[in-house]
């Protein structure tokens, strides 16, 4: 059991925890009754001929390329729990095992390009049709793109943070300096791509952990380093969650690519969009949590929707 989850020493680190587990637990289920393909494509249509929407992607944006989503039919999230924010930040033994096969599964992550729906996303925002994209991806390819008005939510795998004095890093950066002090690592560990998870963490054997040499950081020396995104026991920054919603609050609509919506950092835009009466859109291969409160829901593809949609404008 993780240090965090037995330690009672602190109440309210122990509490965020078992939030933050409840949440990776969460299974998204049908809410509604399945929307005929025609009817919610021509909704959704209508929508992108209104201009001004805004886009909110997930994990079934980037699984083209080759990034594995976490709660779709074929997702990690039954043989895989993410790490909280709480055993990160607590548990040195926690963040050392996640360094360990991050170091390995990042070059999965580092390799990956953008797909179709990251490449029409950012033309329908060159066009004015998308008036930008709130992602909750840590891959930055709606960036790599040519997407220009991008709010990642959940931040960057490209950026560490130091948790003792908040200096910021290239992942690239600390990348050469972990291969300088693991030689021969990376490439010795055999590696199946399916096993990478989103996050880009991958399993590893326990020796391989053990032999894994942790870095410090390049101003103080702590070892106390963080991947520049939000874990689950985390809040979005501030900053981020204001430019967000005044995105939404300057779209005509909302529509919802490639996301189960079970986070509530990502439901949140939608129970603001209906709040404020404006359509809200759905496209994603499975259920989401948002579907009894879209007005149109596409059960499909997310790059062979956004291909047909943009043919059709």
């Amino acid at each position: 059991m993780s240090e965090v989850a037995s330690n009672g020493n602190d109440p309210s680190v122990v509490r965020a925890h078992a939030a933050a587990l409840r949440s990776i637990a969460r299974e998204v289920v049908e809410t509604a009754e399945p929307q005929e393909p025609s009817s919610a494509r021509a909704g959704l249509l209508g929508m992108l001929q209104g201009g001004a929407v805004l886009a909110l992607t997930g994990a079934g944006v980037s699984t083209a390329s080759g990034i594995p989503d976490y709660r779709g039919p074929q997702g990690s999230w039954r043989k895989h729990r993410p790490m909280t924010y709480q055993e990160f930040r607590h548990d040195p033994e926690a963040r050392h095992r996640y360094w360990a096969r991050s170091f390995v599964g990042w070059r999965h992550i580092d390799r990956a390009r953008p797909n179709a729906a990251h490449r029409i996303l950012a033309q329908l925002e060159a066009r004015g049709v998308v008036l930008g994209v709130v992602t909750q991806n840590v891959d930055g390819l709606h960036a790599a793109a040519g997407s220009r008005n991008v709010v990642a939510l959940h931040g960057d795998l490209d950026k560490v943070v130091c948790l003792n004095c908040g200096n910021v890093e290239g992942r690239a950066n600390l990348d050469e300096r972990l291969a300088q002090a693991n030689p021969g690592y990376a490439e010795a560990v055999r590696l199946d791509p399916r096993t990478v998870n989103p996050d880009g963490d991958v399993e590893l054997p326990q020796v391989w952990v053990d032999r894994f040499r942790m870095v410090g950081c390049l101003v103080c020396a702590s070892i106390e380093l963080k991947p520049d995104v939000v874990y689950f026991g985390e809040s979005v920054p501030i900053e981020r969650k204001e430019r967000a919603t005044a995105m939404l609050t300057e779209a005509r609509s909302l529509l919802v690519l490639g996301s189960s919506l079970a986070v509530m950092s990502g439901f949140r835009f939608v129970l603001d969009a209906v709040r404020d009466g404006k359509p809200v859109g759905i496209v994603n291969a499975g259920p989401t949590r948002g579907d009894s409160r879209a007005h149109w829901r596409w059960r499909s593809d997310v790059g062979e929707a956004l291909e047909d949609l943009a043919a059709a404008l």
